[in-house]
């Protein structure tokens, strides 16, 4: 797709540990218009820059400001990228590319930008309940990493917070979670939560199944395994083939990610809803739907009755984060 050169456009970017999204947006009624996108390979590039590059080789447009979703904690305009080995700084992209406005923020905050302008058509509901006028959002993605954030309503708008909270303690909460802890934890020391609830996570919760001999490992799967993604043959042979190890390795995944939603709604209070992104979730939506995500959702105790209350909803679109870049911008250059 094309663009016409007279139009001013923002550049959005959705930066994550496997691939970067760009686009060109301009403003609409409602929310940014997407113009054109493209996808890069993130592990393949040398950094940030050699990425935008190569796009506006290709799509040369007037651009009026930046804003760039990155997966780490961006501080004073910086981040040094988590599964990347990137440092990134809106000082730098504004000398190598001139313009006046760049911003970097952390790319769950990006996401919780849009999700007060997603449609219904761009929404799973897991629970049928109101979310609550006002009431502050959370936002729980599992992808290559592991992202969470906050959005709270300021002065007649929602407000993101970001939030590193993927880098907390995982809380194991039976029998099987404790010695998947200490399997970690004799291996690496601290085990985050993110460290079994990501893309990688739910390739180790399947290793350690297989490892410590709950399920076997038919000789397809093991050569499968060499042809792809390890955390998408499991998904897919877990959903399509029902294969017993992968059904439990992503059963016992869907489990921890409910757990560690439900956390993140006590933590934010988050009565106006927990919304489930990042590229992972709907691509297991049939799992998501079998009823142990929200079991273990809900499981908080006393607080059970809390969180029943809080709607849960599965986002859809997969540029919810360029989307919310482009918002960011927006309201960025509405202040300036």
């Amino acid at each position: 797709m094309t663009v016409a050169n007279q139009e001013t456009f923002i550049l959005a970017g959705d930066i994550g540990g496997t691939k970067t999204n760009l686009g060109l947006f301009i403003r609409g009624k409602r929310r940014p218009i997407l113009k054109v996108a493209a996808t890069y390979s993130s592990l393949e590039a040398p950094s940030l820059s050699h990425i935008i590059h190569r796009f506006l080789e290709k799509h040369d447009v007037s651009i009026s400001s930046a804003c760039f979703g990155i997966a780490g904690p961006v501080m004073n305009g910086r981040c040094k990228t988590t599964n990347l080995p990137w440092d990134v700084s809106e000082r730098s992209l504004k000398r190598r590319f001139g313009w006046d406005q760049v911003m970097l923020v952390n790319d769950l905050a990006a996401t919780a930008c849009a999700v007060p302008l997603l449609t219904k058509r761009e929404l799973f509901s897991l629970n049928q309940v109101r979310a609550a006028k006002g009431a502050a959002k959370g936002i729980i993605a599992p992808g290559t990493g592991l992202g969470m954030a906050l959005l709270i309503w300021r002065d007649g708008q929602y407000v993101p917070v970001a939030s590193e909270g993927s880098h907390a303690d995982f809380a194991p909460k039976n029998k099987m979670e404790i010695q998947l802890w200490q399997y970690l934890h004799q291996r690496v020391g601290h085990v985050s939560v993110e460290r079994v609830l990501s893309g990688p996570g739910l390739f180790i919760i399947y290793c350690w199944l297989k490892y410590t001999g709950q399920e076997t490992e038919p000789t397809w799967l093991a050569e499968k395994m060499d042809e792809g993604d390890p955390s998408e043959i499991i998904s897919e042979a877990a959903l399509v083939e029902k294969q017993p190890l992968c059904v439990k390795a992503l059963d016992m995944f869907v489990s921890i990610f409910g757990a560690a939603a439900g956390n993140l709604a006590l933590t934010g209070l988050t009565r106006g809803g927990i919304y489930l992104g990042g590229g992972i979730a709907p691509k297991i939506l049939p799992k998501l739907r079998e009823g142990l995500f929200m079991k273990a959702f809900v499981n908080k105790g006393r607080f059970s009755g809390v969180l029943s209350q809080i709607p849960v909803q599965v986002i859809l679109n997969e540029r919810a984060a360029l989307l919310g870049a482009a918002v960011y911008a927006l309201r960025q250059a509405k202040r300036g």
